[in-house]
């Protein structure tokens, strides 16, 4: 009988699944629910060749949201019997610094680190327990998204603020998203013909959360996202970087406490406080459609990747190859042309017919011959996690 280990991806409006065989890597189920507490939310759920199993809803959170997920194995099959749940983890601070098993001081960890990443790692809980009470008995693995970013030397992860922030308090930059990077590192490499511990690479992962990394030989040496997944890049709800002078500003002249301004920036602000909303392809049709707002939110969003682009491009002085993953980067071509449109002179191009040609899967986007290759390759979170699972049942 095959083992299957049940993953459990549960972003911040989205719950992405998978049923993989731990032995064979085959994949007897997957689905996705988007746009969870934004309106009408919509189930997609795929079991075997049979066709797809979708149900429009308005998933008001995450519980309702997994019971949903549930409820299609039941209706659509296959049946579920996994060996483990493997759940995607925001957030693991200091202490988790790679994949556990869960118990009851794991998930009271987890609880106390939501104030880090207060958009993920509760509804990360809310997976493990919807998951626990399912399928009790089953082994419960936690794997972190901030592990892969350990790597990152004292000069990248220190933010200079006073010594008792970052002694007691623990202020530092920690980095998100290091489960996808660390599944694309390795196949831009296995692309690119190299070892992982030779190649210097720019991740960028573009999905309803944003963020690059700066990855040498292997290893996360800088990277967007900070002590919270709120820094950095501009994304579908989240402002990234701002003045940090903004919340006493906002408290002086408008009365807003730190709870308002925290909420605004990360569940407001970003794609949605520009265009009025937070998806992409809504935002490219309200542009094409004439939408000045829609229009300045692209020009912002790809502004500020081009920036870091530059700025990681010294941090690593040589680069092999930039990296887009996730739904925009895998997706969305026009913005991977203007991202990187004005850096010729870094051997960083991009070729129109590569990049809009249909199809998906790895592939290169930059100029036969390229100085630095730009890549396309689609992230395998649910693979990563289920591996980390395994190795460590």
């Amino acid at each position: 009988m095959a083992a299957h280990i049940l993953v459990l991806n549960t972003g911040s409006s989205s719950i992405k699944y998978e049923l993989i065989d731990a032995e064979s890597g085959a994949r007897p189920a997957r689905g996705v629910i988007e746009r969870i507490h934004e309106g009408e939310g919509l189930l997609t759920h795929h079991a075997g060749d049979a066709p797809p199993y979708r149900r429009k809803c308005v998933y008001a959170d995450h519980e309702q949201g997994l019971e949903a997920v549930l409820e299609a194995f039941r209706t659509v099959g296959p049946e579920l019997d996994p060996v483990a749940v493997g759940h995607r983890v925001v957030h693991g601070g200091e202490r988790f610094g790679e994949a556990v098993l869960v118990d009851e001081p794991v998930v009271a960890a987890i609880e106390e680190l939501a104030p880090l990443a207060p958009l993920h790692n509760r509804v990360n809980v809310t997976g493990i327990r919807v998951a626990q009470a399912a399928f009790p008995g089953v082994p419960q693995v936690a794997v972190f998204d901030t592990a892969f970013h350990r790597s990152l030397p004292p000069e990248a992860y220190t933010y200079a603020v006073p010594r008792e922030w970052r002694e007691r308090l623990g202020v530092r930059r920690f980095g998100f998203h290091g489960t996808s990077c660390a599944y694309v590192s390795r196949r831009a490499a296995a692309f690119l013909g190299r070892d992982p511990a030779g190649v210097n690479l720019i991740v960028l992962h573009l999905g309803n959360g944003a963020s690059a990394t700066a990855v040498e030989g292997g290893r996360s040496v800088d990277t967007s996202m900070g002590l919270t997944p709120l820094e950095g890049l501009v994304m579908g709800t989240r402002s990234g970087d701002v003045d940090p002078a903004l919340c006493a500003y906002l408290g002086r002249v408008a009365g807003f406490d730190t709870q308002d301004v925290e909420e605004a920036l990360g569940r407001h602000g970003g794609l949605l406080a520009l265009a009025g909303t937070g998806d992409m392809r809504e935002v490219r049709r309200r542009a094409a459609d004439g939408d000045g707002e829609a229009r300045l939110a692209l020009d912002v969003y790809c502004r500020r990747i081009r920036k870091y682009v530059g700025a990681y491009y010294a941090v690593l002085g040589r680069v092999d190859a930039i990296v887009f993953t996730g739904g925009v980067g895998e997706n969305d071509a026009a913005t991977r042309a203007t991202s990187l449109a004005g850096l010729e002179r870094f051997g960083v191009a991009v070729d129109p017919a590569r990049n809009e040609a249909a199809g998906g899967g790895e592939r290169a986007i930059s100029p036969p011959g390229a100085e630095v290759a730009v890549l396309v390759i689609p992230t395998d979170e649910e693979w990563e996690i289920a591996r980390q699972a395994l190795e460590l049942i």
